[in-house]
């Protein structure tokens, strides 16, 4: 299976040369390094969040593996679903399915099933892909998308995936894929989602879940960020640290109603 890009040409340039220009201006190749267990990268058009997502990425050591969880934005395919086998493609390249993890995951899970048709037209993780593959050298990727905001459910699904990386001896980085708040004033966003950013360096998923769900900060990746930060937990993580923060007034100019980016890196 091939996986086609969905939203190359809009969210970010459709051809190798404009994407990599983008990138590069994106991306700064003299940051430093650092061993990362997990990460919170953005996924809007580069235009607004690419800034925050090119900061984070640039601190990533090249790992063999990139687990990179999305929310489902269409609501299409399983409520777990991975991306098991073949190749992403990208304006930059293709990029391979770590297939013997998908296989040890889906046969070993309560939860996570082999879908394609969710990940046909989600850009959450797509988005994600050109980062790496304009930073790091042989690595393979493992897609999954999570529709379940059940925080239990989020739970065993970290647990499995925590379960997996140990059983295979994975040299893994896990990317949750989320905005934060939707469509709110700059103020009001800014407050909320710095809530939402205290629990997650915190590391604390419960509180993270609670201020979601209680200020009702309109947090697209929640599920990804509670199962990155549980999973990164099970792996080793001790610390979280926020990179940046920006909403797209900071690029539109246009303060009035807002989506909010957060990167952090999970070490």
């Amino acid at each position: 299976m091939i996986r086609e890009p969905a939203v190359a040409g809009q969210f970010y340039p459709g051809t190798k040369t404009g994407l990599e220009k983008t990138l590069s201006n994106l991306i700064d190749r003299k940051e430093k390094k650092e061993k990362v267990f997990g990460a919170v990268s953005p996924h809007a058009g580069y235009i607004y969040s690419g800034v925050v997502a090119g900061k984070v990425f640039s601190r990533i050591l090249s790992k063999e593996l990139f687990i990179i969880i999305g929310p489902n934005h269409t609501g299409v395919g399983e409520i777990f679903s991975i991306f098991a086998q073949g190749l992403w493609k990208t304006p930059l390249g293709s990029v391979g399915i770590d297939e013997e993890f998908a296989d040890y995951l889906i046969a070993n899970s309560k939860l996570f099933k082999a879908d394609e048709s969710a990940h046909t037209y989600e850009h959450s993780i797509e988005v994600q892909i050109p980062f790496l593959q304009y930073l790091m050298n042989d690595f393979k990727i493992l897609p999954l998308c999570i529709a379940n905001v059940d925080i239990d459910d989020l739970k065993t699904a970290a647990k499995e995936l925590a379960v997996a990386i140990k059983a295979l001896k994975r040299d893994a980085v896990i990317i949750a894929s989320s905005d934060m708040t939707h469509y709110e004033p700059h103020k009001v966003a800014k407050t909320k989602d710095m809530e939402a950013i205290s629990a997650i360096l915190n590391m604390r998923e419960d509180e993270l879940w609670k201020k979601v769900t209680n200020m009702n900060i309109s947090m697209c990746g929640v599920a990804p960020v509670i199962v990155t930060l549980n999973a990164a937990k099970a792996i080793g993580a001790k610390d979280a640290r926020l990179i940046d923060y920006k909403t797209s007034g900071d690029t539109s100019g246009d303060y009035s109603s807002v989506v909010g980016y957060g990167g952090v890196i999970i070490t």
